[in-house]
């Protein structure tokens, strides 16, 4: 008997029927008769992804089930059908109960890695899972309330909300009903299937606590009450990714009432006008950027004006105002015998709410992993100790809300059996780290690896660590995207290359003065790139530095502030030096994995350690000319930095122009000509943009904003430039083999 007939009328009949047709289009594909591009866009919507497959073992203490069917598929005529990708489920506002945890726990086992993955927008994935199992798995999912549809694509993707909302001491209201009911509403809206990217949604209750991070999405929903009416203040244009936006104030004030229809006249604007062909500026936030707010608004009122009413609109605000959880157990306190190590864990996994006798507990789950039978285990727990109030978190943790603090001790002596009780939630220990090379095809270092290597070594010294470095913040990326949440922490790396004597040697941007509280208040600037293996002691000699000076109850931004970016930077550029393969072949492999960080046998039987290129010394001047437009903004001069910034990436340009002609001219005009005529196909083309982009509208003011942006956008195209040195290398390498 099929999935299909077991579940039956379990399966809602309209998701069932999209399933169904999903699975129609996934039998066309195979035989041809589906265009390929059209059929990516079909299953990224349904949230299956291709991953990178060379990691067939991940390098984290897991042993990957290799694997149902390794080639079951035909080969259609231009896809290879028998690689296993990801399948992303999602979560709306992080809300998960029991028999939830289960039916994901029994699909991780029989269909992926045994791994269920807690993400950063409070999603599950699940790696290495086959595209022929995507409908079964759906189906089972949909038999309990859960959905794939648009958790990945040109979608709105799951709407995120604060994991205390509800129980917070600080918050204005509620706001879980409220992100529920619009993730809903707007789930396969007509109006949200025609945009050129994708569209995150978050929201919060409170303004100065990180919450739902505002600042960095694309809309943003603030509690407030004004008059006495529940209402939000919304946000728009926000986005990390390459180069990172701060969200813009679209209104101060949107009744509850309005919360819908301005949504839905906001995405239908943003389809309307959003780019379409150039995917690298199809994000929301460049259309605000290019309009402007009070064009932004204005549009959008416009479109409200026209909207046909949709009762959906107001008929769900009785039941938010009502929503409330009910707990398994009445309120307690906190008495009798302790276990041990449980006051650690008291101190950073436990928040009292605003209910009296009820906490918050946190879940620790290193690197957002726990298996299939920790999941059933969890479920378990659940039941006993908070019923279905289960959150998860974009720190890539699970909470338990409404546990009796009676229930504390208990529910600890629970989590140790299970290998659940870390401690250290909320502190520098709580690491986020977006998968990397593990599985991403956009990975370019093992940002998973180093999260690991860091926990290992900060949980051994975190009782002596002075208490402003434990409540510090550290996220990585294993590219220059953020999936990792880089530029809002203390201290935030992303995974980037540099080739050496024609060996690749993997590094990370270190990059620092992040805000993680205040919505995501303020993004980091890099500071230089290191050696991989130097990242720890960038860690601590960063953190040691800020106990020894740090003024008072000075936070770590103030700190980086006044120490400014040339001091950073100076306690860094000893560790960005790679010593020789010779003396430490260390440094060419990444953390976790056992491999040389070398692509095909490019350097291979040639002892190239004293060779430098002229192209790496070009490079090398543009960073620092990048380096010292950070200087100017950092003092004021906006002006100065936007001009250097420029010039950084003219510098890089120039290097990779001259390894074909000697005497290329100093003229920006030539420069960019020369260039784009020269590395048109090597070069990525939305890197190349910004330096396009800028050199033919050259601001009439700078403004701080402006300005940072380019200086991010100067930063990428310098990776971009030493990604196209290596291919030059590489062409050179093959014609030499001739």
């Amino acid at each position: 008997m099929t999935w299909k007939e077991k579940l039956g009328t379990q399966v809602p009949a309209e998701l069932g029927k999209e399933i169904d047709i999903y699975e129609m289009q996934i039998e066309l594909r195979k035989l041809g008769k589906i265009d390929e591009k059209l059929f990516a866009e079909t299953r990224l919507r349904r949230g299956a992804y291709g991953q990178r497959y060379d990691n067939a073992q991940r390098f984290d203490g897991f042993q990957t089930q290799h694997l149902k069917y390794p080639t079951s598929l035909t080969k259609g005529p231009d896809t290879a059908w028998d690689a296993p990708g990801m399948q992303r489920i999602k979560i709306p506002f992080g809300g998960v109960t029991p028999e939830q945890l289960e039916v994901l726990a029994d699909i991780a086992e029989e269909y992926a890695d045994n791994i269920l993955h807690v993400t950063t927008r409070q999603d599950f994935q699940l790696h290495f899972v086959h595209i022929e199992d995507t409908p079964d798995i759906m189906r089972r999912l949909a038999a309990v309330g859960i959905t794939t549809r648009e958790s990945c694509g040109n979608s709105v993707r799951n709407i995120t909300a604060c994991p205390i909302a509800g129980v917070c001491r600080t918050e204005a209201f509620d706001v879980t009903p409220y992100a529920k009911a619009l993730a809903y509403f707007l789930l396969g809206h007509p109006d949200t299937q025609d945009f050129g990217r994708k569209f995150k949604i978050a929201f919060s209750g409170c303004e100065c606590e990180a919450c739902g991070l505002v600042y960095m999405h694309d809309m943003g929903a603030l509690a407030q009450v004004k008059d006495g009416r529940r209402g939000f203040k919304l946000f728009v244009g926000g986005g990390l990714g390459a180069v990172p936006y701060q969200a813009k104030v679209f209104a101060d004030f949107v009744p509850v009432e309005e919360l819908f229809p301005v949504t839905q006249a906001m995405a239908r604007v943003f389809a309307r006008l959003g780019e379409k062909q150039n995917r690298a500026r199809a994000r929301i936030k460049f259309l605000i950027d290019k309009l402007g707010v009070p064009e932004f608004q204005r549009l959008v009122a416009e479109e409200r004006k026209i909207l046909p009413v949709d009762s959906r609109w107001t008929s769900y605000l009785a039941e938010a105002a009502a929503f409330q959880e009910t707990p398994v157990k009445p309120g307690g306190q906190l008495t009798g015998s302790q276990p041990s190590d449980f006051e650690a864990w008291l101190e950073t996994n436990v928040y009292r709410q605003r209910q009296a006798g009820y906490a918050t507990v946190t879940i620790s789950c290193p690197l957002g992993d726990i298996t299939a039978t920790q999941s059933r285990q969890l479920a378990d727990l659940a039941r006993k100790f908070c019923g279905g109030n289960v959150r998860t978190t974009v720190e890539q943790n699970f909470v338990f809300r409404w546990v009796s603090e009676t229930d504390l001790p208990e529910l600890y002596r629970g989590l140790q059996a299970i290998g659940l009780h870390e401690y250290g939630a909320g502190t520098i220990l709580d690491l986020t780290a977006c998968p990397g090379t593990d599985t991403c095809k956009l990975g370019i270092a093992a940002s998973r690896g180093l999260a690991r290597e860091l926990r290992t070594r900060l949980a051994g010294k975190f009782f002596t660590l002075d208490a402003a470095v434990k409540g510090l913040r550290i996220k990585m990326s294993g590219c220059f995207n953020s999936c990792g949440q880089h530029h809002i922490a203390d201290i935030g790396f992303y995974g980037n290359s540099r080739t050496i004597g024609n060996r690749k040697v993997p590094h990370f941007q270190v990059l620092l003065g992040g805000q993680w509280h205040n919505n995501a208040g303020s993004y980091g600037l890099a500071i230089g790139s290191v050696p991989a293996k130097n990242v720890p002691a960038v860690v601590d000699r960063i953190t040691e530095r800020f106990v020894r000076d740090r003024q008072g109850n000075e936070t770590f931004q103030t700190f980086i502030a006044r120490i400014g970016k040339a001091e950073s930077r100076k306690l860094i550029e000893d560790l960005m030096n790679v010593p020789a393969y010779e003396q430490a072949p260390e440094f060419y492999r990444d953390w976790g994995d056992p491999r040389e960080f070398a692509m095909g046998d490019i350097g291979m039987g040639e002892c190239a350690g004293a060779v430098v290129s002229a192209l790496q010394f070009e490079l090398g001047a543009a960073e620092r000319l990048n380096f010292e437009a950070q200087l100017a903004h950092e003092a004021g001069d906006f002006a100065k930095a936007d001009e250097l910034a420029y010039g950084s990436m003219l510098q890089a340009a120039r290097g990779l122009v001259h390894e074909q002609w000697l005497d290329v001219p100093t003229d920006p005009a030539t420069v960019v000509t020369e260039f784009k005529t020269r590395f048109a196909a090597l070069f990525q083309p939305a890197l190349a943009t910004y330096l396009f982009r800028r050199h033919e509208n050259a601001p009439g003011t700078s403004t701080g904003e402006s300005a940072h942006r380019l200086i991010e956008e100067a930063q990428l195209f310098i990776e971009g430039a030493h990604t196209c040195g290596d291919k030059l290398l590489q062409q050179k390498t093959a014609a030499l083999k001739k």
